[in-house]
């Protein structure tokens, strides 16, 4: 290649990219759809959705960083899960109208890359949200993860990792300890191999063995019924959390399989309203 030409094929730098036109999805709501927030070189870029107030409030809104599940294989960054797919207005709208913004970010998927890359998209998404927290109109030094199945799981390990610390984290039927992933499994898929061959990288992968003093407050939410990831994933990282000194409200759901499956109605909207009043006190 010419010099003169080398610098042209690098990638923009998403913290000096323009931001979208916004759509209007619902009343008072903004929606900046597909902003990249990294390029990484041999890797899709990535990507977010952002959820704002359709006018700037006085006060910067909190963040509340969703994550989304499908076994780290599969999944998009705006669905919270099939029980919410009905819903209208959706539930990312109905937390900008309680007072959040919502960014949804893409991650790398474990056809795409092994642990930690999943990791990494997620510091570097809250990073790109803290870098342009100002063009945004948010309030960066407030922010709860959130994450269902997959995405709790990542969702646990960013709250434990992210320095600054987030304000706290909300995690739904995700998966809490990888050490006993056997051959074949999306935990597996995840790691690159069986836990027992890469023990060190299960450990790391495990939001029990990050948990240290220090850690933000947890709400954790899981089925009783769960036969995807057991129930005792939610009590171990809530009991990790407690013995550090860290606050873990622990909430189990009768009858409710993965993904609410089986829950009624007004218990899956309980989990939703237990969730958004449990950011509604960490960021105020």
């Amino acid at each position: 290649m010419h010099p003169g030409l080398a610098p042209f094929p690098a990638p923009p730098d998403p913290a000096g990219l323009p931001l979208p036109p916004a759509a209007h999805p619902a009343d008072g709501v903004r929606l900046l759809r597909a902003v990249p927030y990294a390029v990484r070189d041999g890797s899709r870029p990535l990507e977010l959705d952002l959820w704002l107030p359709g006018e700037p409030p006085a006060t910067p809104p909190p963040v509340i960083l969703f994550v989304h599940g499908g076994a780290w294989r599969t999944g998009l960054r705006d669905d919270l899960g099939p029980r919410f797919r009905t819903w209208r207005p959706g539930p990312f709208a109905r937390l900008v109208r309680a007072g959040f913004a919502v960014a949804a970010a893409d991650y790398r998927l474990s056809g795409e890359a092994v642990f930690p890359a999943q990791l990494d998209d997620l510091t570097e998404a809250l990073a790109w949200l803290r870098t342009r927290a100002g063009d945004l109109g948010i309030d960066a030094g407030r922010v709860v993860p959130w994450g269902e199945s997959a995405g709790g799981h990542l969702a646990a390990l960013l709250a434990l990792t992210a320095s600054p610390t987030p304000r706290g984290c909300v995690v739904w039927y995700g998966a809490t300890d990888l050490t006993a992933a056997p051959p074949r499994t999306p935990e597996a898929a995840l790691l690159g191999a069986p836990a027992a061959d890469v023990p060190d990288l299960a450990r790391a992968a495990s939001p029990v063995a990050r948990v240290a003093p220090g850690a933000p407050p947890f709400l954790i939410l899981h089925g009783v019924r769960d036969t995807v990831i057991p129930v005792t994933q939610g009590e171990a990282l809530a009991s990790a959390l407690r013995a550090a000194g860290s606050e873990a409200v622990l909430r189990t759901v009768p009858g409710a399989d993965h993904l609410w499956t089986g829950a009624a109605e007004q218990d899956v909207e309980e989990c939703f309203t237990a969730s958004v009043d449990f950011v509604r006190r960490r960021t105020r």
